[in-house]
């Protein structure tokens, strides 16, 4: 026999104003769960090879022009899923999409254990990074329809959370692997959790009836299809600027001059952390608050960090910067991602928002290497901290629509 009674009503005091008594929504869910274990999982595949590749191919000879063709073609097959991934979805249905992106993510990695992996290593990108972008997108998507309206902001953050820990884990692990000479084992295990999203796919919505999605919602006051085309613009234009931020640091923070290589490293896992927890707690604020109030003091304090890299000699100012820089861009993460999906079809708002995010981390370190010969890196990475005060019009404007 159950123990759980139903509370008595409070007896309500003459003119004392109403209590709200209205539960929120419930937050997670099986289908939620599924999803989320199918980013993680995908996610996980990805940063596990992302340096190991380039690796690789550098142990066998290769040149560096070379490990960047295999890194830019795993960037290229991502955008360009992304780019169809939306189609995609309201033809064939969610379940479809992720699990032909698993298999396009999970299986090519397999060819890495062959005796001469490096013939095969920008094929093996470019088919991966289809997989990973049909994944990401519709998980994103997927994630923003089952979760309650009134806690949407919080469950994306959570969300973040989801996505930051395969980064901040991942990415090292296969690294370390790579040195250690388990290069074999990196792609063997990349194999199996890019292949894990197929486990969750019973759990998911399914058939055809969860793919359709091209309603928008528009603001309220919009007309037509002219408003909507603002924040389809304006967001991705603030998130990219944030995230060219984000592929320099990523990218070249180890190479600075001055900086040992365990404080670049030690610093980019500050950012990574930081900005997975503002994340999820910017989620929850604009979910009370409104995220379109975050945005412009978001992109002001990712300024700031990147500003505070002038003083590379200073690991004191390095780590400051660094901490500044990841708590602006998970904040610009989460509220960037919130307001497209508020104004916008689910599969449209994850599209556009993951190819900023991928268009921008790979468009910045290729324009910031011919910056840097000239300014050298502190007054590069300020000049690129400078794009996000360049957006700030446009966020302004954001909040004036």
């Amino acid at each position: 026999m159950s123990t759980l009674t139903h509370a008595k009503p409070e007896t309500a005091i003459p003119g004392a104003p109403a209590l709200e008594t209205t539960a929120p929504s419930r937050l997670l869910s099986v289908p939620l769960a599924a999803t989320f274990l199918a980013e993680f999982t995908s996610l996980t595949s990805f940063f596990l090879l992302l340096s190991v590749m380039p690796m690789l191919a550098a142990a066998a000879g290769a040149s560096s022009s070379v490990a960047g063709l295999i890194t830019g073609s795993l960037l290229l097959g991502t955008v360009m899923a992304e780019v169809a991934a939306a189609p995609a979805i309201r033809r064939f249905g969610y379940r479809t999409v992720i699990a032909a992106g698993a298999v396009l993510l999970g299986g090519p990695a397999l060819a890495l254990l062959a005796r001469e992996p490096q013939v095969v290593m920008v094929g093996v990108s470019f088919v991966r990074g289809i997989g990973f972008g049909l994944c990401g997108v519709a998980t994103g998507a997927l994630t923003a329809r089952l979760l309650p309206p009134d806690r949407r902001g919080e469950g994306l953050g959570l969300l973040g959370i989801v996505t930051g820990v395969p980064a901040i884990v991942a990415l090292p692990a296969g690294i370390w692997l790579a040195g250690h000479h388990l290069a074999a084992a990196a792609a063997a295990v990349a194999a199996l959790t890019g292949l894990l999203p197929l486990a969750a796919i019973r759990w998911l919505p399914g058939g055809r009836e969860a793919g359709p999605d091209a309603r928008t919602r528009p603001m309220p006051g919009a007309r037509g299809s002219r408003r909507i085309a603002g924040p389809a613009l304006r967001l991705p234009l603030i998130f990219a600027a944030a995230t060219i931020a984000a592929g320099v640091l990523d990218s070249f923070l180890p190479l600075a001059k001055g900086i040992p290589s365990n404080l670049s490293s030690s610093a980019l896992l500050v950012q990574a952390i930081i900005a997975t927890l503002t994340r999820w707690q910017a989620g929850r604020f604009g979910d009370r608050h409104g995220h379109v109030r975050l945005l412009i003091p978001a992109l002001a304090v990712a300024a700031l960090g990147m500003a505070a890299m002038m003083a590379l000699g200073s690991p004191v100012m390095v780590f400051a910067g660094m901490a500044l820089f990841g708590a602006g861009f998970g904040v610009i993460e989460s509220a960037t991602f919130a307001l497209l999906i508020e104004q916008l079809s689910e599969t449209r708002a994850s599209a556009l928002w993951n190819f900023a995010y991928d268009a921008g981390y790979g468009a910045g370190p290729a324009a910031f290497g011919p910056l840097c010969a000239r300014t050298g890196y502190p007054a590069a990475f300020a000049l690129t901290g400078a794009l996000m005060l360049a957006v700030i019009p446009a966020a302004r404007r954001e909040r004036k629509a």
